[in-house]
C-alpha cells in the first residue's frame, strides 16, 4: 500500500481469529478526533465491530482527547459509525449471520490524508490452531537463523 501510514494494529486479532476477508472502511469522526488519531492516541485492541439497523459501527475503540482541543471533548470510547458501501454492508450482514463468523478491526491507518479502518470477517481459532501457528512461526524463525549462520 503506497501513501499509507499505519497508526495502530490489532495484533491480537490475527492470533485469535482466522481472517477470511477484509474490508476498508472510513470512520465518521467528530471534532478533534482526527488530530488525536494522527498524534497516535488511538487504540483498537479491545474494540469490536457490529452491524445494527443497516449500519456498521465500531464499539470500544479508544481515542484519547486532544490535549490542545477545547474543553468540550467527546467521550473517548463512544460508538463510531463506519463508512462502507451499501453492497459491502449487505455482504457483511450475511456473513455475520453465518454461525461462527464475527467482524474484527485489524488496522487503523491514514490513506491520502483520510483515516481508514481495515475490518476483517473472522472465524475464531481453537487452542490447537493457535499452538500450530506458534509451532510454525518458531520453525520459520529457526530456519531463518540457520540460513543467516550459514552465510
Amino acid at each position: 500500500m503506497d501513501n499509507v501510514k499505519i497508526l495502530t494494529k490489532n495484533k491480537k486479532a490475527r492470533h485469535e481469529y482466522f481472517i477470511e476477508e477484509t474490508y476498508e472502511a472510513g470512520l465518521a469522526l467528530k471534532g478533534s478526533e482526527v488530530k488525536s488519531i494522527r498524534a497516535g492516541m488511538a487504540n483498537i485492541k479491545e474494540a469490536y465491530v457490529r452491524v445494527a439497523a443497516g449500519e456498521v459501527e465500531i464499539i470500544g475503540m479508544h481515542i484519547s482527547p486532544y490535549e490542545k482541543g477545547s474543553t468540550f471533548n467527546l467521550d473517548p470510547i463512544r460508538t463510531r459509525k463506519l463508512l462502507l458501501h451499501k453492497k459491502e454492508i449487505i455482504k457483511l450482514t450475511s456473513s455475520v449471520a453465518q454461525k461462527g463468523l464475527t467482524l474484527v478491526p485489524l488496522t487503523l491507518y491514514l490513506k491520502k490524508g483520510l483515516v481508514k479502518l481495515e475490518v476483517g470477517v473472522a472465524r475464531g481459532k481453537k487452542l490447537y490452531d493457535k499452538r500450530q501457528d506458534i509451532k510454525a512461526r518458531d520453525a520459520q524463525r529457526q530456519q531463518d537463523i540457520a540460513s543467516k549462520m550459514s552465510r
